[in-house]
């Protein structure tokens, strides 16, 4: 389980380093693709075969689930750490997810996210004003799947 928040910036030749604890649990390969809301999302291998069976049932006669699936695919990259835990970020990742060189790095829950300083900056303070209504919503609907 990934928790937690964490500020990093990139290197002259666009690696970041992963907190330890992150490092630990993403094991020695794992997937960057792109994420939503313009951030970058790091599955640990296991996590990203789970998301790959969940995304096999999705309906391959509708166009918003193949457009999608190979989205994300196309976009997946496979990554190792070299000895300092470093690991380089492609740069049509960078372009996509608007990295120069200041990230946040949060964990959620089963995923990692990699943010622009500045994006996440906006996107918290955003979320935050309306968590409460957020969260009444969300484990209203919560109820309703059970």
């Amino acid at each position: 389980m990934f928790l937690g928040q964490y500020e990093h910036s990139l290197d002259k030749k666009s690696r970041i380093i992963m907190p330890a604890k992150f490092r630990e649990n993403l094991g020695d390969s794992f997937i960057i693709t792109f994420g939503l809301e313009k951030c970058l999302f790091v599955y640990p291998m296991d996590e990203w075969e789970k998301l790959s069976q969940n995304l096999q049932h999705l309906p391959l006669g509708k166009k918003d689930t193949r457009a999608f699936k190979r989205t994300l695919a196309s976009r997946a990259s496979v990554h190792s750490f070299d000895q300092q835990g470093r690991a380089v970020i492609a740069k049509y990742l960078r372009d996509y997810a608007g990295i120069e060189k200041n990230v946040v790095i949060i964990g959620v829950f089963e995923r990692i996210e990699i943010w622009d300083s500045e994006k996440w900056t906006d996107y918290a303070r955003e979320t935050e004003q309306s968590y409460e209504e957020i969260a009444e919503r969300v484990y209203e609907k919560e109820g309703q799947d059970k």
